[in-house]
């Protein structure tokens, strides 16, 4: 997507890469990640307003270390350098970096010898974070050191003439607490930006790009209730109409009526053409007996084409796939050794369809972040209960009703999962955290309800909070509504006389429990 902002993020392997990308459209300006071989001419060809190079794992004198075109800061475009990136800079301009005999990680403070542009309107001293162990202890020639710690006479420099800044810090990180202020001055005053990339604008160049790709075609799309591919079905019908079909399957391990609000929800409020694959007893049959996870996912993807298949047939000649594939999907990671590392998904929100399909892909949200999806999901009029619902695993409930499953214990999870939903939302909370959902244990205990003796099945309940799902803790919830969901759990779902809290961080456990 063409847009008339951007800032161009060459990425060196920094776990914070994307991060900074999501600071950058903070600031309603367009980031792009690319990896560190791009070449200069390459990024010309872009017309970006300004180039930040990212940090990363590696020494700049050590074997294989990722490395840039040194013509980029010859490019007359803005560049700032973060951490190893930094120290990139020294080494390509005739710095010196060596390294520190006092490794700095963790917090410290910088203290700013000339505010210059890249700490304008910023207190002298700062608490910032550090991570690295290289540091420089000679400026190029033409720059000059603009702030300074403890260890490092060049923890931030500048060569204004040429647009040049480095800075040894992470701003991107919440531990910075000022770091965002220092990215605004880089990119709205040093790169002169003014944020015109907004939710709205996005949308009309979306739709503009679908109607020019697809034409009079059709289109076809794999909807699975969850936010990402709800959004594109949205975004796509936005543009072409009833030349948009979506399928919905049914695997009988979706949550308590989700095929009645997707039908309400799509076919009823939006006027969506949607085909639904009614084969919850396929998939059951599949399942029986089975109780190893990677087995339980492989059988439910395999089953998956299966059905999507005999569906797309009813539905006519299509010569386009719609996916709500994401940006975070795409980007390619580096790998410590300087190497690209390609970590794309190859499947997202349809299940693994096979290539020879041999659609042509609609992908209008992969060059969106999660947040930046429920914004166009809000801006397309979608209902909050589908925007903001909590992350579902493709799987389904397959994966969180341990052991074997069946039509049984699928019934007491759903019953379950509605219980803590609606009370989660009742209470508040359900927006607040990342996941809360009811997972079945296979084992049964003793219990007492009335006078009678029972033998029932143990429900868990798995709250956590999380940024990104790479880690997360599980969540304090109030005492008073643990208590009132148990109590509920109990009283209502027939086969269940236990409640447990799973209070496990991850890592070392997981979000989900398959």
């Amino acid at each position: 997507m063409e847009t008339n902002e951007r800032i161009v993020i060459l990425d060196f392997g920094s776990q914070y890469t994307q991060v900074i990308a999501r600071r950058v459209r903070e600031f309603h300006v367009f980031s792009e990640i690319l990896p560190h071989t791009t070449a200069a001419a390459d990024l010309a060809a872009r017309r970006p307003n300004g180039i930040i190079l990212s940090g990363g794992p590696a020494s700049v004198y050590a074997p294989n270390a990722p490395q840039v075109d040194p013509r980029v800061f010859a490019l007359g475009i803005p560049v700032l350098g973060i951490c190893y990136g930094m120290q990139l800079i020294a080494k390509n301009l005739g710095g010196k970096v060596h390294q520190s005999t006092h490794r700095e990680y963790g917090r410290g403070t910088l203290t700013v010898k000339s505010a210059g542009k890249l700490f304008a309107r910023l207190p002298r001293r700062l608490e910032i974070w550090n991570s690295h162990g290289d540091k420089l202890i000679r400026a190029p020639k033409g720059f000059k050191a603009v702030a300074v710690t403890d260890s490092a006479p060049f923890a931030a420099i500048e060569d204004a003439d040429r647009q040049l800044y480095g800075i040894q810090f992470h701003p991107e990180v919440a531990h910075t607490p000022r770091g965002r202020e220092i990215l605004g001055n880089f990119v709205t005053g040093i790169c002169r930006c003014t944020g015109a990339w907004t939710m709205a604008s996005f949308i009309d160049r979306a739709v503009a790009d679908i109607r020019a790709q697809v034409g009079k075609e059709r289109v076809i799309l794999g909807l699975s209730g969850g936010v990402d591919s709800s959004v594109a079905a949205a975004l796509i019908h936005q543009a072409v109409g009833r030349q948009l079909t979506c399928i919905y399957v049914d695997n009988g391990l979706m949550r308590a009526n989700e095929t009645a609000s997707v039908k309400r929800i799509f076919a009823n409020g939006l006027g969506l053409k949607l085909v639904v694959a009614d084969a919850g007893a396929g998939f059951l049959r599949k399942l029986r007996g089975v109780t190893e996870p990677e087995r339980k996912r492989k059988i439910i993807g395999a089953e998956f084409i299966r059905v999507f298949e005999r569906a797309k047939k009813s539905v006519g000649t299509a010569q386009f796939l719609g996916q709500g594939t994401l940006y975070p999907d795409i980007i390619e990671s580096v790998s410590i050794d300087g190497n690209p590392a390609a970590l794309i998904k190859s499947h997202h929100n349809v299940g693994g369809l096979p290539k020879n399909m041999k659609f042509k892909l609609v992908e209008p949200l992969k060059q969106l972040f999660k947040d930046e999806v429920r914004a166009v999901g809000e801006a397309l009029g979608l209902p909050q209960e589908m925007v903001w619902r909590q992350p579902f695993p493709g799987p389904g409930l397959a994966v969180r009703c341990l052991g074997e499953i069946t039509a049984e214990k699928l019934n007491i999870l759903r019953a379950a999962d509605a219980i803590i939903i609606e009370e989660m939302k009742r209470s508040g909370w359900y927006y607040k955290v990342w996941q809360s959902f009811a997972v079945l244990l296979p084992v049964r205990s003793v219990g007492v309800m009335g006078d009678e003796r029972t033998y029932d099945y143990t429900i868990a309940l798995r709250c956590v909070d999380s940024q990104d799902a790479m880690t997360a803790d599980w969540t304090r919830l109030p005492h008073d509504l643990l208590a009132k969901i148990s109590n509920r759990v109990i009283n209502e779902v027939r086969g269940v006389n236990r409640m447990a809290l799973d209070i496990s961080s991850k890592p070392p456990a997981t979000i989900e429990w398959e």
